[in-house]
């Protein structure tokens, strides 16, 4: 049984941000900081299936493409990369891409990153806050400058570059087209809503993402009969002993919590592994200005489903020289 209050990890990226905020008080002194990973405390705590992580961009990302588990394994590495975005904050004009633009072969796709040309055809789309965006491993895909993302994925740093804006850092041109969908993005089912107070961003066999929505003063109980990791995005709660605010990430395991909701209300982000969604997560204990009993919520707007994958970025994999 457990319940852990995430520690962050941060990560410096040449296309990270200075400013964190409300995200993380940790220091860029150092450098820009591109990614806060959320992991369990303790030097001891068991590798979990998922990694959680916030992105921040102030430049475009390098154009990328992750294994599938059987590549993965292939060369050595325990699985592949297949992962999610949830848009939480864009600038105007701001835009990720996902796929190309019109298939190519194998042939085409190694000339057009030899030569650079992959960075005018893959598919660029203007993003919102609260969009989803799935991206199953063997997508071609990038990260536009001026976006903060959750990132939801198998617990993998295993990345195929592509294209880097001149950073000169290592491209990996035979395993990305060993690996890479040379075409257009698959169409993504939406999200559906499961109550009042959930939404399924995406669900598939590796893991499911859910959006939470939970009213002013209730009370709910959170079940995680397995891997559940829950990010609060706006507002404020108490879950057990811990203080809910935006940035704020719990792990729990065979355990359940309380979340006692603040004044203004929760907004969070729920995801577990797949490849079924967990009806029994969340059970309303008290709603909003009544002293028990069930009781509906109102509805928080869906989401928007960016029509395709998802995606990732990373900087030198580790299991590189």
């Amino acid at each position: 049984m457990t319940i852990d209050h995430a520690m962050v990890r941060t990560k410096p990226k040449p296309w990270g941000s200075f400013d964190l905020r409300p995200w993380s008080s940790a220091s860029t002194s150092d450098g820009p900081i591109g990614e806060l990973w959320f992991e369990r405390p303790g030097l001891a705590a068991p590798k979990t299936a998922l990694l959680l992580k916030i992105l921040l961009t102030t430049e475009p990302l390098s154009i990328q493409v992750h294994p599938d588990d059987a590549f993965a394994r292939s060369i050595g590495l325990a699985n592949g990369k297949t992962e999610a975005w949830y848009i939480v904050s864009v600038i105007p004009g701001a835009k990720v891409a996902v796929g190309l633009n019109y298939p190519r072969s194998a042939a085409e796709l190694r000339t057009a990153i030899t030569d650079g040309s992959i960075a005018n055809i893959v598919h660029w789309h203007p993003v919102h806050p609260g969009d989803v965006i799935f991206i199953p491993a063997g997508t071609i895909h990038a990260i536009g400058a001026g976006i903060v993302l959750v990132e939801i994925q198998q617990h993998s740093d295993a990345t195929f570059r592509l294209f880097d804006y001149g950073r000169e850092r290592q491209l990996h041109i035979e395993n990305a087209v060993a690996v890479a969908t040379a075409g257009p993005r698959e169409i993504q089912s939406p999200p559906q809503r499961l109550s009042g107070a959930r939404t399924a961003l995406t669900v598939n066999s590796y893991f499911a993402l859910e959006q939470i929505d939970l009213a002013p003063g209730s009370v709910w109980m959170l079940d995680a009969p397995k891997e559940t990791w829950l990010l609060a995005i706006e507002g404020h709660a108490q879950l057990g002993s811990m203080k809910l605010a935006p940035g704020a990430g719990v792990f729990l395991e065979a355990d359940h919590a309380d979340i006692e909701v603040g004044a203004n209300g929760l907004k969070a982000l729920l995801a577990y592994p797949g490849p079924n969604v967990n009806h029994g997560a969340l059970t309303e204990r008290r709603a909003a200005g009544a002293s028990r009993g069930p009781h509906a919520s109102p509805c928080a707007p869906v989401p928007t489903s960016f029509d395709t994958a998802a995606l990732k970025q990373t900087e030198t994999p580790n299991w590189l020289p």
